[in-house]
């Protein structure tokens, strides 16, 4: 490569100049402090480490796009981060090891070998939080709501949240006895949503005429606010385990609305979003001018098994860079103050006392008068000049 090419980077792969990186610093540090403000803790993870311990609980997709290298030390495999969950279950499982609920957050970097979607990074940096310890509705309510606030607090416009359930089609299936290779050509079809192949398979391999009726009719629970009244209609005579993955759904619904009247819900039934290591609720949220999830999350009891303690757990992540690109908030870098470069004790001191009061100066560093940056390109609006002795603020 010439010198002259040095400067192109992967594709996928984008640095971030000064604008933008106020935006996404100012963004991270707000969501932190809203996190904080529930109670969830701050950690932050290596971005290398094993690969047994980064790809545990995770999809095969999750794998495809971890990068994988050899530990010239001890001639293990690493990887490079391509989530920060895993991560988090071994804290709260191994490194904690408290007995009741933990909130964990986290804001940083992961890395992707390929682009996840059209326009997506593959260096993304990911803000999200997880609660571990409790199994009941009320982790997964905090949860849907926390990640709506994030989403307020980025002032992404026109939201609707998706909830789906992935134990409704685990019950189903696992009722029905399926073989596991008939298990996964209807999981590919629901995924597809390829209705004519789904009625196929579970009328080929289901006899039970009930539940080959309500395998059909989950793949076709999918829409507005209504499915929700249609899906108990529907599995009204479902077997138990059925019925109380249904209920848990509702429950959560119902604590959902009544801390966020506004919100707009949506349902997806089928949705089997990390199938493998996801065991209850999942959840999206979407806005109309961009297409894909915005944020996503849901339950994946006994991550942390694999640690030494198998915890229930529940979370959601996003992808700053994405929150920074949709927002309709405003981030206005503070205009600065322009000091003169001379020897001077007074002027040191003044410009110590601006500083700390939270006040940017910047040293007018211009080796000719006129010649040089302006104190607009600085982001100066006013300076430091000497009168009567004393050093004082004024209007540019």
């Amino acid at each position: 490569m010439t010198s002259a090419k040095r400067w192109i980077l992967p594709d996928g792969v984008e640095e971030i100049l000064p604008d933008e990186a106020y935006k996404l610093e100012s963004m991270r540090r707000q969501l932190l402090d809203l996190y904080a403000s529930w109670g969830y803790q701050l950690v932050i993870t290596p971005l290398i480490e094993y690969l047994e311990s980064l790809l545990v609980g995770s999809s095969q997709d999750l794998e495809l796009h971890t990068f994988k290298i050899i530990d010239q030390m001890s001639g293990r495999m690493m990887g490079i981060r391509a989530d920060i969950t895993p991560q988090a279950a071994r804290i709260d499982a191994h490194c904690l090891n408290k007995d009741g609920p933990v909130r964990l957050c986290y804001a940083d970097s992961v890395v992707h070998t390929k682009p996840q979607g059209l326009l997506t990074s593959r260096v993304p940096i990911k803000v999200g939080a997880e609660l571990y310890g409790h199994a009941g509705v009320e982790c997964d309510i905090e949860l849907v709501c926390l990640m709506h606030a994030t989403l307020q607090a980025a002032q992404i416009g026109d939201l609707h949240i998706v909830l789906g359930h992935v134990g409704l089609f685990r019950s189903l299936v696992n009722e029905a006895k399926l073989n596991p290779e008939t298990q996964n050509v209807l999981f590919a079809a629901v995924q597809r949503k390829a209705y004519d192949e789904i009625d196929s398979v579970v009328n080929a391999a289901v006899s039970d005429g009930n539940l080959a009726d309500l395998l059909k009719k989950l793949a076709r629970l999918s829409g507005d606010a209504s499915v929700l009244d249609e899906a108990k209609l529907v599995f009204a005579n479902a077997p138990a385990s059925v019925k109380r993955e249904l209920a848990d759904l509702v429950a959560i619904v119902a604590g959902v609305q009544q801390r966020i009247p506004d919100v707009e819900l949506c349902f997806d039934l089928c949705e089997l979003r990390g199938f493998e290591y996801h065991t209850g609720i999942v959840f999206a949220a979407y806005t109309s001018n961009y297409g894909r999830a915005v944020a996503m999350g849901g339950r994946y009891d006994h991550i942390g098994e694999v640690f030494g303690r198998a915890r229930p757990a529940s979370g959601f992540d996003c992808d700053l860079k994405t929150l920074a690109r949709l927002t309709n908030k405003k981030f206005t870098r503070p205009a600065a103050i322009l000091a003169p470069v001379i020897d001077s004790v007074k002027l040191l001191v003044a410009i110590t006392k601006l500083r700390d009061a939270g006040e940017i100066v910047i040293s007018d560093l211009q080796d000719k008068p006129g010649n040089g940056q302006t104190a607009a390109e600085l982001g100066c609006d006013r300076q430091l000049v000497l009168e009567a002795g004393k050093w004082i603020v004024k209007q540019l």
